[in-house]
């Protein structure tokens, strides 16, 4: 029987993959927690990786922004010589699955396009989700989104993990407010073949009222996907009383996954609202167990 993300330590993380994560995310009950981080910044503290730091807060996920999958480089990592073992070093620090954002836009570098050879790059090295998604203004669509789904999918059937959808609306003011993510759109994910669908949390992007994210999360439930809730709106640096709000509205739209964005400062959220952000989906006890639990156990 596969371990809820909860009950879940490294060596478990080791031999979960594919759809048995999405049965350990799915038995936890709304109780997973998803940090973000930029590769190419500074980390905010000297001598680790942000990953680390996120991880160290009590994230069960780490997401990966700007990776270039073709040549994978990480701020604050150990020196690696063969670039292709970047991630799996990576996770040998953090004990943890990582997922990587990938852009279905040619404003970027190949290695970080939402493209079928990408996605299995993405694969080869060691990833265990992918998240396709638009970074702010660059004109990513919902439309240029469900196609990467269908081609990624095509391409690697279940062995890996897709995730679809907008945090914002990616310099696309045709699909802002309550339109980032629409009955329709929900049904095109889930027709394309993702495994989770995005929404903007509650009170992140101006009309995503719990209403509002609640009837598309229902809409993805009802496909048999899980719904992940966003916080991709620098909101990841206010105050701690905002960011406990945000989760608990997530929660009674029925989310399964909580992200939090990577522009606290820059490149990762307040250490402490990742923290703020886990207690208040799942309390200290699961909380302090992420925190303390050694990459060994």
């Amino acid at each position: 029987m596969v371990k809820r993300i909860l009950d879940s330590f490294a060596s478990d993380f080791n031999k979960i993959k594919g759809k048995d994560l999405l049965i350990s995310i799915a038995a936890s009950e709304g109780r997973t927690v998803i940090a973000e981080v930029v590769v190419t910044a500074q980390p905010l503290i000297d001598s680790i990786t942000n990953a680390e730091l996120a991880c160290a807060f009590g994230s069960d996920i780490i997401l990966l922004n700007m990776l270039d999958v073709h040549q994978p480089v990480i701020q604050g990592m150990p020196p690696v010589k063969n670039k292709d073992e970047t991630i799996k070093i990576l996770k040998e620090l953090i004990g943890r699955p990582v997922g990587v954002n990938l852009e279905p836009t040619t404003l970027i570098s190949p290695g970080r396009r939402a493209t079928a050879e990408t996605a299995r790059r993405a694969l080869e090295i060691g990833i265990d989700l992918i998240v396709l998604t638009g970074n702010p203004k660059t004109g990513v669509t919902n439309s240029a989104i469900i196609n990467a789904v269908r081609e990624i999918r095509s391409e690697l059937k279940d062995e890996i993990i897709i995730a679809a959808g907008k945090m914002h609306c990616s310099g696309i003011q045709e699909e802002s407010s309550d339109k980032i993510v629409d009955a329709e759109t929900v049904h095109g994910f889930v027709e394309a073949g993702a495994d989770i669908i995005l929404f903007p949390a509650p009170g992140t992007v101006p009309g995503m009222t719990i209403e509002t994210v609640k009837k598309g999360i229902d809409a993805a439930h009802a496909g048999g996907k899980l719904a992940m809730v966003t916080i991709g709106t620098s909101q990841e640096g206010a105050d701690p009383d905002t960011i406990k709000a945000i989760a608990l509205q997530g929660k009674m739209a029925g989310a399964d996954i909580f992200h939090i964005g990577d522009a606290g400062y820059s490149g990762i959220a307040l250490p402490e609202n990742i923290m703020n952000y886990s207690i208040a989906i799942r309390g200290r006890r699961h909380t302090f167990r992420r925190m303390a639990a050694s990459i060994k156990r």
